[in-house]
Parts: C-alpha cells; structure tokens; sequence
C-alpha cells in the first residue's frame, strides 16, 4: 500500500513533468505550445482550444481559427499576454503565428529550463520517497518487523531509482530536440 501511494506520487510527478517540457517549444511549431493560453470567453476564462481549432500548416505556422470572428481580437491579446515570445498575425479571418528559428543563446536558454523542470521532478520523486518511508517507520513501530521494514525501504529506493532514471531520459530527449537545428 505504501508502495502504491509512493507510486501515484511519482507517476504524478512525471506525468507534470511531460507537460511542462511539452510547452518547452524546440523550434518547431506544435499546437500544444499554445497549451494554457486562457481567453476572455464572454465573462469566463476558457482555454484557447474550446474557442478556435489551432493547427499547423508548417514546421514554422500555427494557425488559429476562431469559432466566432469576435474573438480573433479576444485571443491575439490573449497570445501576446502570454510572453510566449510569439507574434500574432490577425488577417481578419484567422489568427497566424510565425514561430521564428531559436538562436543558440535561446536554446541554452531552454536547455537550462528543461533541466530546471527536470530537477523539480526529482524533487517531488525523493518528497514521494520520504513521505513512503515515513509511514513505513510508523508501520514499524506499531505492526511489521524491522526485516519487513527494511525490505520495504529498499523497494521505495528502487521505485525512485528508477523514476529519478526516466526523468533523465526524458531530459535528455528534449534537451537533443531543442539543440537540433
């Protein structure tokens, strides 16, 4: 039981992990770069996806077509609150964003925030361990052996051994996606 709430803890982890770095943008454009982008929806905040359809036409263009022509303002301003570091073009029908080419200044600036996310993963991996081994030390001392106790450390070890292995990998895909040209 302690071993599948470290688990859940973990699994949660990695799975913020994965859409942190999706919004990490690696020089091509992607719908999901526009993830978390909240537009003024006639009183309400509604993600920019259940107002508009967003594709991309090219490795370079994502295009935004409102369901309604009144909110192409609603969501250029929208993209430009963001910071994203992206320039709107509204032509009155759709809303078109050139995503420009990284430079290498802003590449390792992206490298330096995977691995930032990267590290606030671990760190909620190892919060996940020591929150397990703490209940394993009040188990000890109501109901299972020292043997039992430590068996189970030993598996919450290897649980984040093991996650802590895959946010690795996980950096070090994103972080060869982003230095690729």
């Amino acid at each position: 039981m302690v071993l599948d709430m470290a688990r859940e803890s973990m699994d949660a982890a990695m799975d913020h992990l994965r859409k942190e770095l999706a919004k990490i943008r690696a020089g091509k454009a992607h719908p999901s770069m526009l993830d978390g982008i909240m537009v003024d929806y006639y009183g309400s905040q509604t993600p920019l996806n259940q107002v508009s359809n967003i594709n991309t036409p090219d490795a370079r263009t994502i295009s935004i077509q409102p369901w309604e022509k009144a909110m192409l303002e609603v969501i250029e301003k929208a993209i430009m609150i963001a910071n994203l570091g992206l320039n709107p073009q509204n032509n009155g029908e759709l809303i078109m964003i050139s995503v420009p080419p990284l430079t290498e200044e802003r590449r390792k600036t992206l490298v330096k925030q995977t691995r930032a996310e990267g590290e606030h993963a671990k760190v909620s991996i190892r919060n996940a361990r020591k929150d397990a081994n703490d209940e394993i030390k009040k188990l000890k001392e109501d109901t299972i052996s020292d043997d039992l106790a430590k068996d189970a450390e030993d598996r919450v070890q290897k649980l984040t051994d093991k996650y802590s292995s895959k946010v690795d990998e996980y950096l070090e895909i994103k972080e060869k996606d982003i230095m690729t040209v």
